[in-house]
């Protein structure tokens, strides 16, 4: 992890309009590589704060950079992946995978390339021919993913993406997710409602306040990668998940 931060939010304040504020003055610094989750309750602003890392809503004040620049200025760089799989109906699941690059113009024989390696990195090699509709929840999910890394991002954002999945497919894609992150090393920021999976996924847990949104605590997770089922079981991850929880019921 480099010494100086990567991704930088300084002062960053939000606010839609005459509305009130939605977010207060966020500061935080991010290393390269690392894996941070934003847990807080409904309306702390977790969503608007992605929005803002990935340039698709401007600041109010403060200052926000990635490698020193503005998220405007390398927009490439970053890739987005919803709380909904969005895949086009009418597209099969290679399709869906390869329509960010087929839209920037990469010639043919690139973008299948990259979307086979993709694919198989989410294990979807043999559905790549299926459509949306031939695919499970978690299928989707992957789809979804494996669509945000064909644009080989610096910067990862996922915006409760496991949400409406059963606890056990969500512990699968969790394990899924940390296996990719090894091999391409993207810096990833990840909203969550759930404590298990932000201690599960992190380097550093931001626990934010609400009302407008704050951060209260950042609270680093020191548990060793690769992590397993086993380390769900282990007393480490146990003591962090109940060190987050109090943090959060602390705002809630």
């Amino acid at each position: 992890m480099a010494d100086s931060p990567f991704v930088e939010l300084r002062e960053v304040t939000k606010r839609f309009g005459e509305g009130p504020l939605v977010l207060d003055r966020i500061s935080i610094s991010v290393g390269r590589g690392e894996f941070v989750s934003l847990i807080g309750p409904s309306g702390c602003g977790k969503s608007t704060l992605l929005r803002l890392i990935a340039g698709l809503t401007p600041l109010s004040n403060g200052t926000l950079t990635i490698a020193g620049a503005s998220p405007h200025e390398n927009p490439t760089d970053l890739a987005f992946v919803f709380q909904e799989p969005t895949l086009l109906p009418w597209l099969t699941a290679a399709r869906n995978v390869e329509l960010p690059q087929k839209l920037r113009g990469v010639p043919v024989a690139e973008r299948s390339a990259t979307r086979d390696r993709v694919l198989e990195l989410v294990q979807l090699s043999e559905r790549a021919s299926a459509y949306p509709r031939q695919l499970s929840g978690g299928q989707k999910m992957r789809v979804s993913i494996a669509r945000a890394l064909s644009l080989s991002p610096k910067v990862l954002l996922l915006d409760e993406p496991f949400g409406a999945l059963d606890e056990m497919t969500r512990e699968r894609l969790n394990e899924e997710l940390l296996a990719i992150r090894e091999q391409q090393g993207w810096t990833a920021f990840f909203v969550t409602h759930s404590v298990a999976e932000a201690v599960f996924l992190s380097t550093r847990v931001v626990v934010m306040s609400a009302q407008p949104g704050r951060v209260h605590a950042e609270i680093p997770i020191d548990l060793p990668y690769p992590r397993t089922g086993e380390t769900r079981l282990s007393r480490s991850y146990q003591d962090k998940v109940a060190s987050v929880s109090r943090s959060l019921h602390a705002v809630s």
